[in-house]
């Protein structure tokens, strides 16, 4: 190997290694996961669902789920994020694969919705918000649309969040 290969090999690594970092696929488990971290940053999502009684909405199990999968990929591929009342702020306490299959659908959420759709909306771009993503048809939604409705500023954070992070939308989990 010559000096210049030699060279190339921390640039390589480091490639690689910023590569890793950048995300796996798009809703899969590991996305959910970083989501979740995601949502608990999140002052608009921890205090603004705190306030309304949102969290406290949650059928006496002490926790609310949302189900989020891309179309493309299809209802098999669902992640899940528990979220808990935690000091009173609504935290994300798990994301990942799926733990609680049975929702409901007055208290918990279903979201889905295309690649480009999620695009949109995670890009926070005209037209894309909560409002008109559920209004437009975008983002296909069950659950406690009154209490959604309620909560449109969270609700927006949360569409932008999942813009926030990385993974790609060519593959599915």
């Amino acid at each position: 190997m010559s000096y210049r290969s030699l060279a190339l090999v921390p640039l390589l690594t480091m490639a690689m290694i910023s590569g890793a970092q950048a995300g796996g696929v798009f809703m899969d488990a590991d996305w959910a996961t970083a989501m979740c971290s995601e949502w608990n940053k999140s002052k608009e999502l921890t205090t603004g669902l705190a306030g309304d009684d949102w969290i406290e909405n949650d059928a006496g199990r002490g926790y609310k789920i949302i189900h989020i999968y891309r179309i493309k990929c299809g209802p098999e591929t669902t992640v899940e994020m528990e979220l808990v009342n935690q000091d009173g702020k609504a935290m994300c306490a798990y994301g990942g694969v799926v733990k609680h299959p049975e929702l409901n659908y007055d208290v918990d959420y279903l979201m889905y919705a295309d690649d480009d759709d999620w695009t949109c909306m995670g890009e926070g771009s005209w037209g894309c918000g909560a409002m008109g993503a559920m209004m437009t048809g975008k983002l296909k939604f069950e659950g406690p649309k009154g209490e959604a409705m309620g909560v449109m500023g969270p609700f927006d954070a949360f569409l932008v969040g999942t813009g926030q992070v990385p993974g790609d939308k060519e593959n599915c989990p």
